[in-house]
This record gives C-alpha cells, structure tokens and sequence, in this order.
C-alpha cells in the first residue's frame, strides 16, 4: 500500500529533520512522538479517520484546535502540556512550510493557534536541615538502603535533573582528587560538576561494594534497577516518594505535602544562592542557558528573606554554615566557570 503524504513526511520529520538537521536530543524526540502518537489516537477514535488514508488535506486548524480540546477535556491534560503538545505541532508545520509549498496556507493557520497562558509555577525547596532530615531515612544497614543514600545525595549534591541522573554511566564518576560528575543535560550538553568529599566518599563506597571499579564496568550505568537495566525516571520518582512520605511523616512541618525529585535540584539552588554563591556560577553549575531561568531563586531568596525580617526585627545570626561556604576550592571552581 502506498504511504499517503502525512505518513511520508511525519516519518521523515521524526526520523531525519528532527535528529538530523535540528539535532534534538532523544528525549525530545520521544516526547514529539508521543504528540503524534496521540493526535493518530484522537484522529482514529473520535474523529473515525482511518490511518492509512490520513493525509496532509485532513490538516487543518480546525483538526488541530479539536484535538487540543480533547487533550484538556477527555485526556485532562493541563495547560502547559497541552502547550507541549501545540509547540510540536507548530514544528511539524514550519518544516512542511519548507518541504511541501503547497501547504504553506494551512501550516500558517496553524501556527497562528496561541500557546495559552499558564499559572505562574511555584518553585519547590526545601531547607537545609529539611535536607539533611530527609538524607538520613534510608536504612544504612541494608545494601539497598546504601544505594538508595547515594543516589539521593548526588541527586542534591550535584543539583542534577532527573534524566541527568538516570542516564549517569560510572565513567562519569571522578572519585580521585578534584571529585567530579560529569552531568549531560538538555540539547547533549554536558558540564563538569564538583562533588563535596562527603559525596565523593559516598561515591566511593558505592562503587566498590557494587563491583564497578573495574574498567570493564566504564560504561555501566551507575545506578540500576532489579533487571540491571538503567534505573528510568520513574525508579527514581518512586525511590525520592518513598522516603519523602516518610520524612513528611515524621516531621511534616518541615516539608511541603508533596515533593518531587526536581525539589533537589531546586534546593540545592537556594542553598547555594543563601550561602554567597554568585548567581552566574550558579547558573552554570545548573546548567541554564538563559541567567533568567537561575533568577527565579533570587526572587524566591528575596522574598524569603523579607519574611524573616517580617517575623523578626533582630539580627539573626547562624553559627553553623553549610559545608560549601567554607570549601574554597568548590567557589574557585564556580569562579573559574566564567573563564
């Protein structure tokens, strides 16, 4: 049977232009395919369109506007997923634009389809002490438990997304004198990270009793499910809920009602940002592309800050500082980043 044109250039979209002329990374990838993968669903079931004759004229603004609907009616999908799922749609449009003049009139209607406008996003963080309360809940006496400390300590300490997290080989591990992980983020972008000794102690440990120090075990992954496969994003989710419900029960007030993996990374920000750290380094140790995007922690350590002064008139002084205020070498580091 003969493809029909949809069929020919969303295979050549996904396949070729995306990877290929564009470059985007897998993960994106995957999450323009699950566009699709729902538009064909929609497009079959509520809109008794048979697959194999779907083809470029059936779309249309109309389709499309349609199938956002549905998304936020049927699927419940919220506002910025639903944003997701339009922005890779506008992308298939404006490469058709290029390879298929004829459509040129209809690519523009819609790409004229607004993003619509999301609630503000509160950012999730938690204290310090709340840190270190919740680092001390897994069960240290078990092999399990001890990966399970390692993990969420280098998901704070390194300040890593949880897809940086998951795609972690043991290569990427520098135990030796600086300690560093090297961390690939958004786009195949990598950037080196320094690990505090506690860590890179931790690291250690956790190398050796899980036999990956020999040179065969380079390009393990260095944290792996029951299966020996890669740990996913959703392991990780679970391993951080686990021990979240726990911390949240035993001391509630020092948590927020839910907390997600990225609360580590965002946590690790304004602990940095509170103990000194230049906001351009810590832009770079995150791993921004924009200053903007590291600037929400000032506003948030601003406000944080006028609340303290709020409820109290007095200086307040700490005598404990976080352990990074002290290491020079981590602040040269951050320093030497703009070099």
């Amino acid at each position: 049977m003969k493809p029909t044109d949809f069929a020919y250039y969303l295979t050549d979209f996904l396949s070729k232009h995306l990877p290929g002329t564009v470059g985007l990374s897998p993960n994106t990838i995957m999450s323009y395919r699950d566009t699709f993968s729902l538009f064909l669903e929609f497009c079959s079931e509520h809109k008794k369109i048979k697959l194999e004759k779907l083809s470029l004229g059936n779309l249309n603004r109309k389709l499309v506007e349609e199938y956002l609907e549905w998304l936020e009616k049927t699927r419940k999908c919220i506002t910025s997923t639903r944003n997701v799922r339009l922005a890779a749609l506008h992308s298939f449009c404006r490469y058709l634009q290029m390879e298929f003049p004829d459509y040129i009139h209809r690519a523009q209607q819609i790409l004229s389809i607004p993003m619509k406008r999301t609630k503000k996003i509160s950012i999730e963080y938690i204290t310090l002490n709340a840190m270190k309360f919740l680092l001390e809940k897994p069960d240290k006496m078990t092999k399990k438990g001890r990966k399970d400390i390692v993990l969420l300590s280098l998901l704070y300490d390194s300040g890593a997304r949880v897809q940086e997290l998951a795609d972690l080989k043991v290569g990427d591990i520098r135990i030796a004198s600086p300690s560093t992980v090297k961390l690939t983020g958004k786009g195949s972008k990598s950037r080196i990270v320094p690990l505090m000794k506690p860590m890179a102690e931790l690291l250690k440990q956790y190398l050796k009793e899980n036999n990956l120090t020999e040179p065969y075990a380079f390009d393990y992954p260095l944290f792996s499910n029951r299966s020996k496969g890669k740990l996913t994003r959703a392991g990780i989710a679970y391993i951080v809920k686990k021990y979240a419900g726990k911390a949240i029960e035993d001391a509630p007030g020092l948590f927020p009602d839910k907390l997600s993996p990225h609360c580590f990374r965002h946590s690790k920000a304004i602990h940095l940002l509170q103990s000194g750290v230049n906001l351009v380094y810590i832009r770079d140790f995150l791993g921004h592309v924009d200053i903007q995007t590291t600037e929400i922690y000032a506003r948030i350590d601003g406000e944080m800050k006028r609340k303290a002064l709020e409820k109290n008139n007095n200086n307040v002084v700490s005598d404990k500082l976080p352990e990074w205020q002290n290491n020079k070498g981590l602040i040269n580091w951050l320093r030497g980043l703009e070099k």
